[in-house]
């Protein structure tokens, strides 16, 4: 690009270049005194003529220039202003540009950045040295499917923090195929991911206050056998041992039901592991069975996949499970069944719960899932929405096919997991 400096010089040297050579060459001819004059007057306006064109390309140039520089300023305050994580590599991963969001955000704002890749900036702020790698590999798999991924990405900040961000990370590749430039933005959700785990929380209180009913029912009937067997020893005074083995017996029912009841209620982190479908479904059969004896409605199982395994949060699987069933239970107040099955197609796992209910009109199917949207009398409306939210997260899916006066069918799948 020409500087100021070069444009002069040029023009300078260009001025003495035209007077010298055209003197030069009036010299050579020997033109009388009338042509000379003519000559030298035509000169003067070529070289005027020149000197203007010059000066207009010069001026239009500075113009475009000083346009270019000015929509450059714009687009930077733009992107600086943004509460965004914005990041511009090249093909070798060297940082070319980042924002002021994201200068804070990785404590670079007195550090020289530009030209660095991630493990040398790890080697700088070595507190982030882990969210660099993590950053390193995600690029690395943008590069491979060189087009548009997105993800979630967390790390810890060193005021305490856990941040997580949806990046989405864009390749950018020259005409001939060859990388150019990696473009990253990432936006803080981090508050949003407390919400939702805050959502989850209420849902799964909900869903405890509503289970109440029918596992009080299940206590009070060993608490009545009990209450009984105590009044017969207290009058006749003798310590029977078969009214103290069923007693005992029924305190070990209670404690089981309250157990059952406790796993559902207590804090769960997010635990990421391998677990047997079969678990699951056992456990939520079990818990769910009091409710479903109340209201008269018999719950089957076709399981061709005991061995079925998932990778996951038990936890949350199970609060699907029981939202479902729930819902199942709800819609048949004067008793059906429910029928669970089970298989493996390829590498995903199936499950259909279907019931004999009322079933759902095509018009209020169509935003079943959506917030805050309920066809209870009671309730919020979110249970299907945090469904579909645990199942997405677990790569998962989650269909509803349902007919008025004939039932309603959840479909589920989930991809199974393979020993490595």
């Amino acid at each position: 690009m020409f500087t100021k400096s070069k444009i002069i010089m040029f023009y300078f040297l260009f001025s003495v270049c035209w007077i010298i050579v055209t003197d030069i060459i009036l010299h050579f001819f020997h033109f009388h005194r009338d042509m000379y004059l003519m000559i030298g007057t035509a000169k003067g306006g070529v070289f005027i003529l020149l000197s203007a064109i010059f000066l207009y390309k010069m001026l239009k140039k500075s113009e475009q220039l000083q346009k270019t520089a000015e929509n450059e300023q714009q687009l930077s305050t733009l992107i600086n202003s943004m509460p965004d994580f914005v990041c511009f590599k090249d093909s070798e991963g060297r940082w070319l540009r980042v924002n002021d969001f994201g200068r804070r955000l990785y404590h670079l704002e007195n550090v020289e950045y530009k030209g660095k890749t991630d493990r040398e900036l790890s080697e700088i702020v070595p507190f982030f040295k882990e969210a660099f790698q993590g950053c390193i590999e995600s690029d690395k798999k943008t590069w491979e499917k060189g087009t548009l991924t997105r993800s979630e990405e967390s790390f810890q900040t060193p005021d305490g923090e856990t941040k997580t961000f949806d990046v989405i990370k864009v390749p950018i590749f020259e005409e001939n195929g060859a990388r150019k430039g990696l473009l990253t933005i990432g936006r803080d959700i981090t508050q949003q991911k407390l919400a939702e785990a805050l959502l989850l929380k209420k849902e799964k209180l909900s869903v405890l206050g509503e289970l109440a009913a029918g596992i009080a029912h299940e206590i009070r009937n060993p608490l009545t056998s009990m209450k009984g067997f105590i009044q017969v020893m207290q009058e006749t005074r003798q310590v029977n041992d078969t009214y103290i083995n069923i007693i005992l017996s029924e305190l070990e029912r209670i404690n089981q039901i309250v157990s059952e009841l406790l796993v559902l209620a207590k804090p769960q982190s997010h635990d990421y592991k391998p677990f047997f479908l079969s678990d699951v479904i056992g456990y939520v059969v079990n818990l769910i069975g009091h409710e479903a004896t109340l209201n008269n409605v018999y719950i089957s199982l076709e399981n061709t996949m005991p061995q079925a395994c998932i990778y996951g949060d038990k936890n949350q699987i199970i609060q699907v499970f029981i939202n479902i069933m729930k819902n199942s239970i709800e819609a048949m107040p004067d008793g059906g069944a429910i029928h669970l099955r089970v298989w493996k197609e390829n590498q995903t796992i199936h499950i259909t719960i279907s019931d004999t209910g009322v079933g759902i009109s095509k018009e209020r199917l169509q935003k079943i899932g959506e917030p805050f949207f309920t066809l209870k009398e009671k309730g919020m409306g979110l249970g299907l929405t945090t469904s579909t939210k645990i199942v997405q997260e677990h790569k998962g899916t989650i269909e509803i096919e349902s007919e008025v006066g004939k039932g309603t069918t959840v479909h589920l799948s989930f991809p199974a997991y393979e020993k490595r």
